[in-house]
């Protein structure tokens, strides 16, 4: 079946091949927007037209009473470029910490994977080794930052992530504009890329108007660029991630829903986080833990009402995600629509927003 076909639509997009597209490669951004709130902004309504316009457009379809939850994981330069003792170039990603605080001890990928084997070390900077500690058997390394102030050398050498498909190499102006202006708890990989539209101006504009504004945390890993294997999507070992719940947070959004308010969502980090905290009953629980959720049709959605998003990899599971909110049919036709209109795709790229009602067929 063809994404987009009858067939496809019939069966509410439950294999991995319906979420397929064609994006032509000037689509995928390379840089962000000169200011980020200039970026474009599709609108999926409940019924009629897709809508177009531009990303403070947002702030209109929110109103009082309602909640915007963001989150506020950091991206960390976890990229480490140096050299094994003989010379040859290598490289190290920092994936997640994999030992009690102030031991410096990390789950990684490296490179060249066969070369780094337990014993042997990466030569970052006069400040700065890694030592490989373990293999694990998928590939991961277990291993320890060598340095006075480990810290300190890391922000000094280390690198940001930037995306497979961003085809460049980071520079500066990533250290600010691949980070959202309330990025506070260090711990991701990858950005939340559907806050990095907002400005300070912008979001005091939204509190204005009556929207409790909270945030929740949720670290974003490699295994969010990871393709979804074979068809079946029941099939899919979702990765694990870090979250974090505050009591603030989730008595906020309590109060909201009690109250008759929207949850609005801003990333699909925030919707995973949230759904993961709510209990059967519809009540958001503080705390913490690891949420392997993978949220695709047919999806009972507890607490989320509306979500804001950036342009997903074909096959993936953000794009599936989005499709159980909005609908199958739907969300592939505004796919659609954003190629047809030349909208800029993926991580720096423009957003999309399904309101709250959009029927989910």
């Amino acid at each position: 079946m063809t994404p987009g076909s009858d067939a496809a639509r019939a069966s509410g997009g439950s294999l991995v091949s319906h979420y397929d597209y064609a994006l032509p490669e000037a689509l995928v951004a390379q840089y962000p927007a000169d200011r980020r709130d200039e970026s474009r902004l599709l609108t999926l309504p409940p019924s009629g037209p897709i809508r177009h316009g531009r990303f403070p457009d947002f702030v209109d379809l929110l109103e009082a009473g309602d909640a915007l939850v963001v989150n506020d994981s950091r991206v960390f330069p976890a990229r480490l470029l140096g050299r094994k003792p003989t010379g040859s170039p290598a490289e190290v990603l920092l994936v997640r910490p994999a030992g009690p605080e102030g031991e410096h001890v990390w789950q990684a990928l490296v490179r060249p994977g066969g070369k780094l084997k337990p014993g042997r070390r990466v030569v970052v900077g006069d400040d700065l080794e890694v030592e490989i500690l373990e293999a694990l058997p998928s590939g991961i390394r277990i291993v320890r930052l060598l340095a006075d102030d480990p810290e300190a050398a890391l922000e000094r050498h280390g690198r940001i992530p930037l995306p497979p498909y961003i085809h460049r190499a980071d520079e500066v102006l990533d250290r600010e504009r691949y980070q959202t202006v309330y990025a506070r708890t260090r711990g991701s990989v990858a950005a939340p890329t559907a806050g990095l539209h907002f400005t300070k101006q912008l979001l005091d504009g939204i509190e204005a108007k009556g929207v409790a504004l909270g945030a929740v945390t949720l670290h974003v890993g490699v295994g969010t660029f990871r393709p979804v294997e074979g068809d079946d999507p029941a099939g899919h070992d979702m990765h694990a991630e870090r979250y974090f719940v505050s009591t603030e947070v989730a008595d906020m959004v309590n109060r909201v829903r009690d109250a008759g308010g929207r949850v609005w969502a801003v990333g699909t980090t925030a919707v995973r986080t949230l759904e993961t905290a709510t209990d059967p009953g519809g009540r958001v629980r503080a705390g913490e833990g690891e949420t392997r959720l993978f949220i695709r049709p047919p999806y009972a959605f507890r607490v989320v009402d509306g979500l804001l998003t950036n342009f997903h990899l074909p096959r993936s599971t953000l794009l599936m995600l989005v499709a159980a909110l909005a609908g199958y049919d739907r969300t592939m036709g505004a796919y659609a629509e954003a190629v047809r209109e030349r909208y800029r795709f993926y991580s720096y790229g423009d957003a999309m927003v399904v309101p709250p009602g959009v029927a989910r067929r």
